[in-house]
């Protein structure tokens, strides 16, 4: 390790355990330079290694990742999940994934330990889910009893005002401290329900069951909750670790195209920052995925998962590496606020801030021009914008940006591209007037 002005150079190779002393240094460093060996997407782990209490090293199993049957298990079988370890010491939790995993009631029993549950969803997805996902929690098991709460459906609605309804139905209902919140939607509704489950009587059990490309891939792996602020989105939260995740991908038969457009967003970012081989294949299967290919949809979720499960299990509360999952968040979530929340989707804006932070990579000399094209290429087939809205000005997005969450101690810290594809940093240490020229040359005014 050695250290260079304000960044720091890591290399990480991502071995099959993971060594918490090492995390501990990581932790008190401000800025991070991150270099990522590329990954092969053959990758057979399907988790990290866990110490047991007694020091003792056990090793997660392992199966092949052959993705093709995930999502075509035909109704009346019972496909095995694939299981996406996320190691957190005896806070870990599986993620599983498959097609059809809502008709396997025992996934989500396992893991509701009370006789009490509250399925929180929204009025897009509870007439197509909730009552399957509530025969899947009381099917064989009649000692548990299930109540809901449908909130209305849409990014602007992601505040204290709809958080307020899940707790005036979770103390309406009497539900005590060992019951299980139950997040049924897309990203809002994984965020609010968590929040929710975090706060409750000062925590409770949730489980995730994600049913967008965006919270399957992304936001309902690795404990981050919360509502938006009018001056900012996410400002209010809260790291709180669900009991599972649960991805039946039969659920995005019925995601509109927009949506899927947008949580592929995150998908591109993971091949950026630190799997290039992932992005590889990316390139060569984007149509693929737009057309909801079965097997390219089935191995996207899975390696994504993987990818966001290694950052967890290492930085769960984004003291630095975890930082890198947000390349292009910073601009991103100033154009959501700016342009105001759910007029773009996440994703959508995602993807031009993605192209603002490769413009700025571009300008400060850390990337090449071919990568460059290869980004804005990628995004376009994927059917994202590549640039801000018309209305964003340079002063809108500086004013969302001075109170980005990683801002510390005034200075605003970017997640960048620097050097061939996979390798990133997250640091304050650039020159400012590179993100005045990035700024100025994606806003008219």
């Amino acid at each position: 390790m050695t250290s260079t002005a304000k960044t720091i150079s890591i290399s990480l190779s991502l071995p099959t355990t993971h060594h918490r002393s090492s995390l501990s240094k990581l932790e008190s460093l401000p800025d991070f330079y991150l270099r990522f060996r590329n990954q092969n997407p053959k990758l057979t782990r399907l988790g990290l290694s866990v110490t047991s209490p007694n020091n003792r090293i056990r090793t997660l199993s392992t199966i092949r990742a052959s993705t093709a049957s995930v999502m075509e298990a035909s109704s009346k079988e019972k496909a095995l999940p694939q299981i996406v370890e996320v190691d957190l010491g005896n806070r870990s939790y599986p993620i599983y994934i498959g097609s059809g995993l809502l008709d396997q009631p025992e996934l989500l029993q396992r893991h509701v330990h009370g006789k009490r549950v509250l399925v929180v969803t929204n009025s897009t997805v509870a007439p197509l889910y909730l009552d399957k996902v509530v025969d899947a929690l009381t099917r064989g098991n009649p000692n548990v009893t299930v109540d809901s709460v449908i909130l209305p459906d849409g990014e602007k609605y992601k505040n204290m005002e709809t958080l307020m309804k899940v707790f005036d139905k979770a103390i309406e209902s009497r539900l005590d401290r060992r019951c299980t919140f139950v997040a049924l939607g897309g990203g809002v509704i994984g965020d609010m329900c968590g929040f929710a489950a975090a706060s409750f009587l000062r925590g409770v059990n949730f489980i995730q069951i994600p049913t967008t490309v965006m919270a399957q891939v992304d936001s309902s792996v690795g404990g981050k909750t919360g509502i938006n602020h009018p001056l900012g989105k996410n400002l209010i939260g809260a790291f709180y670790q669900p009991q599972c995740v649960l991805i039946d991908t039969g659920t995005l038969n019925t995601l509109p195209d927009r949506e899927l457009a947008s949580g592929l967003a995150e998908v591109i970012k993971y091949g950026l920052i630190r799997d290039a081989v992932f992005f590889e294949w990316q390139e060569k299967n984007m149509t693929a995925l737009i057309a909801r290919d079965p097997s390219a949809m089935a191995y996207a979720i899975k390696r994504s998962c993987e990818n966001k499960a290694e950052v967890v299990s290492l930085d769960e509360k984004e003291s630095g590496l975890r930082a890198t999952l947000n390349l292009g968040h910073t601009f991103g979530h100033a154009i959501e606020t700016g342009f105001g929340y759910g007029v773009w989707l996440h994703g959508e804006a995602v993807a031009a801030g993605t192209v603002m932070a490769v413009d700025m990579s571009y300008r400060l000399g850390w990337i090449d021009d071919q990568l460059v094209k290869r980004i804005h290429n990628i995004l376009q087939q994927a059917k994202l914008p590549t640039a801000p809205p018309d209305t964003m000005t340079v002063e809108m997005f500086k004013s969302v940006m001075a109170v980005d969450k990683k801002v510390a101690d005034g200075l605003l810290r970017l997640i960048l591209l620097k050097g061939p594809l996979g390798n990133c940093v997250f640091t304050g240490d650039y020159d400012r007037k590179a993100l005045d020229d990035t700024l100025r040359a994606f806003c008219k005014s």
